[in-house]
């Protein structure tokens, strides 16, 4: 077993003990505070980030951490662990049985591993740099969907682009052969198993994003900024993820808009 394999099983050990915070809390409605920004918090997000900033400390001292609840620390050092203790707070505090827990292991500008627990739903997704993706252990892998009037694309946070880009909505809700509209980390992990071909989402932090890119990249999808660029801590929140790289890059044309969507259909 590889060093990044022995650090993945020690996570995923992690991560199934830091689940039951968020499993036991969702069993009844929890109190809800509000941060600066007007988004959810709960006890257990919380809770459950605490812990697993506790144990990834004493497995693995050398790292740092950047986490959704508690911020920052050791960011100069090599190898740094991303956490969302619940991706989805909204789902969670309204019975929605989506939310996630979301780690990944940052190193070298790149992600070298993900997880992506859907506690509620016992399932767990894990994505290693040149190791292949899988759920609950069983290999997974992105369709072969070239063509975006064959796939099925998932649009996160529609209300929120439709208030920033009310024209390029309407593209999305036109584009596809079936849409659906949806949040948080599951429709990504869908498309890792290849349910689905695409994922539009905006407004996302790195927690939000980056583990859930490892699995997509290990699943053998394309998830990238708006723009086609490799997603980092400095990326705008605007992500895109496609099955393969021609989904990519035609789903990619019709977010910037009619002029490059009209050079894709003459070439």
């Amino acid at each position: 077993m590889t060093d990044l394999a022995a650090t993945l099983q020690v996570a995923l050990e992690i991560t199934a003990r830091a689940a039951e915070i968020p499993n036991e809390a969702f069993a009844t409605p929890p109190e809800v505070d509000m941060k600066s920004d007007e988004s959810p918090v709960t006890r257990a997000d919380r809770e459950t980030e605490a812990m697993l900033r506790t144990a990834l400390m004493e497995a693995f001292p050398g790292d740092g951490i950047f986490g959704e609840e508690y911020g920052t620390e050791g960011l100069d050092r090599a190898r740094i662990w991303v956490i969302d203790p619940i991706d989805g707070t909204k789902s969670f505090i309204t019975g929605v049985p989506l939310f996630g827990m979301l780690l990944a292991l940052m190193e070298g500008d790149a992600p070298q591993l993900g997880i992506v627990r859907l506690p509620a739903l016992g399932t767990v997704y894990t994505g290693l740099r040149g190791g292949g993706a899988r759920r609950d252990g069983k290999p997974i892998h992105a369709s072969s969907c070239t063509r975006l009037s064959d796939a099925t694309l998932f649009i996160n946070e529609g209300e929120k682009i439709w208030t920033e880009d009310a024209d390029l909505f309407g593209r999305l809700c036109t584009a596809g052969r079936l849409r659906r509209l949806s949040y948080d980390c599951q429709p990504h992990v869908l498309l890792a198993e290849g349910r689905i071909d695409a994922v539009v989402d905006y407004d996302l932090k790195p927690y939000d994003y980056l583990p859930v890119a490892a699995v997509v990249a290990a699943a053998g999808g394309v998830m990238t900024d708006w723009q086609g660029r490799p997603l980092g801590f400095e990326s705008d929140g605007r992500v895109v993820s496609a099955a393969t790289p021609a989904l990519h890059a035609e789903l990619l044309d019709l977010l910037a808009g009619p002029q490059a969507e009209a050079r894709t259909a003459a070439t």
